[in-house]
């Protein structure tokens, strides 16, 4: 029994429940439409049977309460009679039927674009083995049931108004900014790059959403260009219209582009006009933050000593966004969350609050804005010193995870080298005590299905499933909140140790047939201008070994006893153009040769798998090895050691073949 919006008609009870929170609280009640028994009532363990919960949540803001000062137009929101601000969002719950038998957490996840991807980063749904007993429905939805079995309780609020309302995503619901009884109105910027040639182009539900004040301005600007750091081509207005067609006719249509000599794939195109009805959109972190507060009220929908917030992404973005304008405080001043784990956001954060932003955006270089670091430091150029955690008091600031992979430090400027080095790049800084930082070493954005394929990249994409080290994270970071034992240290490339480099100096081998990841173009400081205007940061990227591989981070067995050479990088494939841009997100895959003759024919620098290994047993003594060396580190749950070498025993014969190889040097 899914506890999905998408299965809301399958939960086994369908009613309409109020819940009306305490005096004063921002959360006014809510309204659960669906209630009922997951997985058909079965048992996770000692926790027991689970139930889901869906519905509405409603709120009332103070547009004049301090704690809402960083919420740009709250003062141009409508107001009730209270003079308060009135919303609501959607909320998914998945809790123990017994609290008693709960851990008392409440593990919240941000929506990314509306979607539930807990389960998916935590209780290994793809690792063959590791299934949850039950029906095939409830391994696709549980896996092997890791936060369940454990006794969480999670939790989902819509805070994206981009979402599409009355599908299976989980959004929210806001007012429009209003100046003088008309709609805000004001400039979207919006960039997209076209992978297939077409005359015309739909917009992103973002820009979408903000319709064209007049669709035939001739102030509006469509610019094309390849690499970021080249000068825009601006395209002559009378070749462009926002516009469809249909049957050889074109149709005036406020969410499409078309362009009469066709978009062109692997160029970037940035349209810029003048729109209207723009939401108050910083009201999605105080959504996040009041049902976190709420929820630690007696009378609430679940019962919640401790609570944790996980995004990843964009909404790890949006977390660090979060803790940047002090959304960590409620309205009373009071904690929202005891611990927030900022999943896959780099350095960087991204265009959430501001008037017509645009959240869908993978925050291509955009997201690059000063502070970088939680420890405040100074600015040269702006004067400015500020640090992440700058504008919370002390009471109020949570333990803090990052997490990243190869992808934030090469891709497009997300810039995970500067989250602890001074903004020249010369020097490490400290890290906070409340903040650990891990890197999984040589990932990619989020792990490809094994095997793997290249599809729309030069390479194939990137395997290596840093899933068990989010696992063994997770339980450092409870047994830090709720018991006070510290996690493990955290582990992520440095300078001081040499494992972090300036991408200039790095010595990457030339493998047959791989670009050089030295053409690869590091990010700009999006807060001081545009990328031709504005000064570049320091490109800091993971130095790797003789092979290719990072040599700093969480290494976990398929780094550390390698059959391929895995990376966070990858380039367009010729087919969708620009083959010499990074298709966003992707790393690539690049096994070794497997024999000594192949490794000659081809003249790879790298050993082959027959020259490193004495044979399969040995390769798998290796990973058994390198895998409970995680486990006593804490990086890794002991119950995963098995499956892990499993794996690798499933690679190993994917890449062999089944050749019976003669091992030695």
């Amino acid at each position: 029994m899914s506890f999905r919006r998408s299965s809301q008609a399958v939960l086994l009870t369908t009613f309409l429940a109020l819940f009306a929170c305490a005096a004063h609280a921002n959360v006014t009640h809510i309204e659960f439409s669906a209630r009922g028994d997951i997985a058909g009532g079965r048992p996770w363990g000692a926790v027991g049977p689970y139930e889901g919960m869906i519905g509405k949540v409603f709120f009332t803001v103070d547009p004049k309460n301090p704690h809402n000062r960083t919420i740009p137009n709250i003062d141009k929101a409508p107001l009730d009679a209270k003079g308060l601000v009135e919303f609501s969002a959607d909320i998914v719950i998945l809790a123990p039927k017994d609290p008693g038998k709960g851990n008392g957490v409440a593990l919240f996840e941000v929506p990314n674009r509306g979607a539930q991807t807990l389960f998916e980063f935590l209780d290994n749904l793809g690792v063959p083995g590791a299934r949850a007993a039950g029906s095939p429905e409830d391994q696709a939805e549980f896996g092997d049931g890791l936060l369940l079995r454990q006794g969480y309780t999670m939790v989902w609020v819509g805070w994206q108004f981009s979402i599409p309302r009355g599908g299976d995503g989980i959004g929210i619901d806001l007012p429009i900014a209003m100046e003088n009884g008309k709609p805000l109105t004001g400039r979207v910027v919006a960039p997209f790059i076209a992978n297939a040639p077409s005359q015309t182009l739909d917009l992103d539900p973002d820009s979408a959403l903000y319709p064209p004040v007049d669709l035939n301005s001739p102030d509006a600007v469509l610019t094309v260009t390849q690499n970021v750091y080249d000068t825009p081509r601006v395209i002559p207005r009378n070749q462009w219209q926002f516009a469809r067609t249909d049957n050889g006719r074109t149709i005036p249509d406020a969410t499409s582009l078309y362009l009469r000599s066709g978009f062109m794939p692997g160029q970037t195109y940035q349209l810029s006009y003048a729109a209207k009805n723009t939401p108050v959109g910083g009201l999605g972190f105080a959504a996040l933050r009041d049902v976190a507060s709420a929820f630690r009220r007696p009378g609430a929908p679940v019962s919640a000593k401790y609570e944790y917030v996980f995004g990843m992404s964009q909404t790890g973005r949006f977390l660090r966004e979060f803790l940047y304008e002090g959304f960590n405080a409620d309205e009373q001043g009071h904690k929202a969350f005891d611990a927030v784990w900022a999943h896959i956001a780099g350095g960087v954060r991204g265009d959430f609050t501001q008037p017509f932003s645009l959240p869908n955006g993978l925050s291509v270089y955009t997201g690059s804005k000063f502070p970088y670091s939680d420890e405040p430091q100074s600015d040269p150029v702006s004067g400015k010193t500020d640090g992440l955690l700058a504008h919370m008091s002390k009471d109020v600031v949570p333990k803090i995870i990052y997490t990243n992979g190869d992808c934030e430090y090469w891709g497009l400027g997300r810039s995970a080298g500067q989250l602890a080095t001074t903004l020249d790049g010369k020097k490490d800084v400290a890290v906070p005590d409340n903040v650990r930082i891990y890197q999984m070493a040589g990932a990619q954005h989020i792990p490809a299905e094994f095997p793997p394929s290249a599809g729309g990249t030069q390479q194939k994409t990137n395997p290596n499933d840093y899933m068990w080290a989010m696992r063994g994270i997770l339980a450092g970071l409870d047994g830090w909140v709720r018991k006070g034992i510290a996690p493990p240290p955290s582990r992520y490339s440095t300078l001081g140790d040499h494992t972090l480099v300036a991408q200039q100096n790095l010595k990457f081998p030339a493998i047959p047939g791989v670009r050089s990841p030295l053409i690869i173009s590091g990010g700009y400081r999006a807060d001081l201008g545009g990328p031709q205007s504005s000064p570049k940061l320091p490109f800091l990227v993971p130095n790797v070994d003789a092979d290719g591989n990072d040599t700093g981070g969480i290494r976990l067995p398929d780094v550390a006893v390698p059959l391929a050479t895995y990376t966070g990088w990858n380039f367009r494939s010729p087919a969708i153009g620009a083959p010499t841009e990074l298709l966003p997100l992707t790393g690539s895959f690049l096994p070794f040769p497997v024999t000594r003759a192949e490794r000659a024919q081809s003249h790879d620098p790298r050993l082959s798998i027959e020259e490193r290994y004495a044979s399969r047993d040995a390769y798998l003594r290796q990973v058994k090895d390198a895998t409970q060396k995680l486990v006593a580190q804490r990086y890794v749950l002991g119950e995963d050691a098995d499956l892990i070498v499993q794996h690798a025993a499933v690679v190993w014969d994917t890449l062999t073949e089944g050749r019976n190889l003669k091992p030695g040097r």
